[in-house]
């Protein structure tokens, strides 16, 4: 088979059809061109860079970046200092400390030509080379500044980086800031291998995977009583200190803006993480050590399919939790008992009940079909005879409930995943989570739901990202394979706890068909909790059978009605933009396509 016949046959399995490559080819077309405007075409002009360079702030802070060199490549180590020396914001110190050996005296002699040129580089040659970890607290005893930057050696800054961190910190008082990055090749930042545009702080994002990496600035006073970096996680020290951090930080703050390069080469992290195979039990021991500090027991880590160090986290489950699962019907007698059946025969969680809402329904076949179900302990019919009201019916159903947890269900569903109980209960008992989603497919096995993203979509209310892309697909930066923070989740299988979700007043009886669920999770979102969509509990949804497709004039204007009284019920919400979603990203695709400047 010739090779290229080969790469055809990957790209099918990896985009499902034909249609599938020529969406991924030309998505890769328009992110490359999407991408220049990240370059060097986003640095400042002369006139910005004036305005900034003169620009006062209240705190004047001094920031202390840190190097640890080690044999750098002499083109590399200068364009380093460089883009240092090249910042707007003036107030900084760059702190080397040089492990490099005899082969390389080069290095000592750029740093030390470079320190003589600008008092602000510290530069200290090690009497051995102490490894990563070793190299970068020897940085930091040469530091003096009020907040600590971490910067690599073979890689390049922004030269507006830390004018964006002192404007956070004067303005929002800000203790660890972040930004997003781009990975590029051939000495050039504007030839991109791929670009990392971040949420705002997600601790179970952070738990799965490293997203915060570069380039993080942090107060010192975090620091106190504790180490920077520890020689155990050798491979993941940076993860391990972004998690001792972020614990201790009172206000973690996202510069949605690509201010970091991150150099691909032989040997790097960024070319690929078998250079570095060791870097992954570090960061599983990292995050268990940082799950212990939470008290978290019995828990697993397993790498994700993604990537190895992109991480499933499987929580205990704590006691036996009587589980309440609510379904909505209206006839559908083929969809009701394939969806029970699959409940009561794929499901390894066994403390349920499953609360079956009558709702108009007019065949002869669903009551006699209802009557079969009575013989089952676990299952029982209540009515509800007003017209359809998603959101009254399942309140109907959740206030004639006994178990500890709700399940929303839609009636068109059908487990696939035994343990999905499990996968969705692990984290809905936690104290600081609200809602939890699966990841919904439709019956062809393409993605219905894979999390909700506020103001994604048409009206602008919130849609499904990553909808129609194969079950198999890893996601934008893996994001398909990792349980995830999400502003909301869809109500066709949400679990939250019984009692949060009767503290924010349940499903708002006003939006009596469309976004009840966002509204829902929008509600324990403002009441401090946060809602997560797990991948591994799947479920097949054959959406729009129960009731129809929402094709008439009269349903098109509640519609419409509802998502205008949506959009000013949450005005501010959504103007402030969803946290969990990049707004360097088009929220006019499911697909993370790369927002082009001005449009």
């Amino acid at each position: 088979m010739s090779k290229f016949i080969q790469k055809q046959v990957r790209r099918l399995k990896n985009c499902g059809s034909l249609a599938g490559v020529v969406r991924k080819i030309k998505y890769k077309i328009d992110e490359k061109n999407a991408m220049k405007q990240f370059g060097t075409a986003s640095f400042p002009s002369e006139e910005e860079r004036i305005m900034q360079s003169k620009t006062v702030f209240k705190k004047n802070t001094k920031f202390s970046i840190l190097v640890p060199l080690y044999n750098t490549p002499e083109n590399y180590l200068v364009d380093m200092i460089v883009s240092v020396r090249n910042q707007t914001y003036q107030n900084w110190e760059l702190c080397l400390a040089d492990g490099s050996d005899r082969e390389h005296e080069y290095v000592v002699k750029k740093c030390l030509e470079y320190s003589n040129l600008d008092t602000r580089i510290v530069y200290q040659k090690l009497e051995s080379n102490e490894g990563i970890s070793g190299n970068t607290n020897q940085c930091y005893k040469l530091a003096t500044g009020d907040y600590i930057g971490l910067f690599d050696h073979d890689d390049i800054l922004h030269p507006c980086v830390l004018f964006e961190y002192a404007k956070v910190i004067d303005e929002q008082e800000a203790d660890f800031v972040y930004c997003d990055e781009l990975t590029f090749q051939k000495d050039n930042i504007n030839s991109v291998v791929n670009s990392h545009f971040k949420p705002d702080f997600a601790v179970d994002n952070l738990r799965a995977n490293n997203y915060i990496c570069h380039f993080s600035v942090f107060s010192r006073e975090l620091l106190e009583g504790g180490a920077l970096f520890l020689s155990e996680y050798d491979g993941s020290q940076d993860h391990d200190m972004i998690l001792r951090l972020t614990d201790r930080a009172k206000k973690i703050v996202h510069v949605p803006k690509i201010l970091y390069y991150w150099r691909s080469h032989p040997g790097s992290v960024a070319s690929g993480i078998e250079a570095k195979t060791y870097a992954i039990d570090a960061a599983k021991r990292a995050v268990s050590a940082h799950l212990d500090r939470h008290g978290f027991k019995n828990y697993s880590i397993e790498s994700s399919r993604a990537f190895p160090t992109i991480f499933n986290v499987k929580y205990e489950i704590i006691g036996n939790p009587k589980i309440s699962i609510i379904i909505p019907n209206k006839d559908h007698i083929d969809d009701l008992k394939r969806c029970v059946e699959s409940i009561l025969y794929k499901s390894t969680y066994n403390n349920y009940e499953i609360i079956i809402v009558e709702n108009n329904s007019e065949t002869d076949e669903i009551f006699s079909y209802y009557d079969s179900l009575l013989s089952n302990d676990k299952i029982r019919v209540i009515k509800y005879s007003g017209k359809f009201n998603y959101s009254a019916i399942n309140n109907t159903g959740v206030n004639n409930a006994i178990g500890d947890y709700i399940l929303l269900l839609n009636n068109d569903t059908e487990v696939i995943t035994p343990t999905w109980i499990e996968d969705m209960l692990m984290f809905a008992q936690r104290d600081d989570v609200g809602a939890v989603g699966a990841k919904l497919l439709y019956p062809d096995g393409s993605i219905q739901h894979a999390g909700v993203v506020l103001q994604l979509g048409a009206h602008r209310t919130a849609g499904h990202i990553f909808a129609a892309f194969p079950n198999m697909a890893v996601g934008y930066m893996g994001k398909l394979c990792y349980p995830q923070e999400m502003s909301a989740v869809t109500g066709a299988c949400l679990m939250v706890n019984r009692e949060k979700y009767k503290k924010v007043g349940g499903l708002d009886e006003s939006f009596e068909v469309c976004l009840n669920d966002v509204d829902l999770c929008i509600k324990l979102q403002e009441n401090g909790y946060h809602n997560i969509f797990s991948p591994y509990a799947e479920l097949v949804h054959y959406e729009s059978q129960s009731r129809g497709l929402d094709e008439s004039e009269e349903k098109k204007k509640r519609y419409n009605d509802e998502s205008n009284r949506f959009k000013e019920k949450w005005k501010t919400v959504l103007e402030n933009g969803d946290p969990y979603f990049n707004p360097n990203i088009s929220l006019d695709h499911t697909d993370y396509t790369v927002k082009v400047k001005g449009k």
